[in-house]
């Protein structure tokens, strides 16, 4: 999972950067709360791990910024140093879905990440296999079906029409779809993404009439939306 860090001490982030990477996730830090805005109006996190008391602004105020501008919000987690019930109270109340108190040993912290990882994107496939309406992926063949026919789509291809359909609705940036599929700082054409969308997008017909649109989003990214009678489903709907 792609995850960002805000904290204003050096060793701290240092050790959190080192603890997620270390437990499979991609991490990126920032020692202030605009700096970390600035980046996620261009970029995707799966989840923020905030702290309180910044230079700039407070967790709280990213917080409630993320809130109202990203839809939807990540998942939010506050490690902080205030650790009175009225600040766990307010944190919680406020919007954050986890509220961990420094100093925490590392093994306790990346576990109550990979749990609230685990609640936010709980895996949708059985066997193995995962549906989404006339879609269908089965993960172990790295194969997809449309409406029952076999799609000629390649390992990238099938990888990154899995990760649209699981984020279906949310707007992925370049970055993090280049980052999922392709790892980290991959040495590729500049477009090569947007020439796997444009084959998903015939290969899989995702097209209106078929009731999905798989659109970009300007100096962002891409989403997959699904449509009811050519307009977009709420999340509600989908969920």
């Amino acid at each position: 999972m792609r995850i960002a860090a805000l904290d204003d001490d050096d060793a701290q982030r240092e050790a959190i950067s080192r603890l997620l990477v270390g437990g499979g996730h991609s991490c990126q830090c920032f020692h202030l709360g605009a700096p970390l805005i600035a980046s996620l109006r261009r970029e995707t996190f799966d989840l923020l791990i905030l702290d309180w008391n910044l230079p700039d602004m407070s967790g709280l105020e990213v917080l409630t910024w993320a809130q109202k501008n990203l839809s939807p919000c990540p998942p939010v987690l506050l490690l902080t140093s205030r650790a009175s019930e009225a600040d766990i109270v307010t944190g919680l109340n406020s919007g954050a879905d986890d509220y961990v108190v420094k100093p925490v040993q590392g093994g306790v912290l990346l576990a109550r990440v990979n749990a609230l990882l685990r609640r936010s994107y709980p895996d949708r496939g059985a066997g193995g296999v995962e549906t989404y309406g006339d879609y269908q992926f089965n993960l172990p063949a790295e194969q997809a079906t449309v409406r029952g026919e076999l799609a000629p789509l390649t390992a990238k291809e099938f990888g990154l029409a899995l990760l649209l359909f699981r984020n279906i609705h949310r707007a992925l940036s370049r970055g993090h779809i280049l980052e999922a599929i392709w790892g980290r700082n991959p040495d590729l054409p500049t477009r090569t993404l947007d020439m796997h969308i444009s084959r998903i997008r015939t290969k899989l017909d995702l097209r209106p009439q078929n009731g999905f649109r798989l659109a970009p989003v300007y100096s962002y990214g891409y989403r997959l939306e699904r449509l009811t009678d050519g307009w977009v489903e709420t999340e509600e709907a989908v969920s």
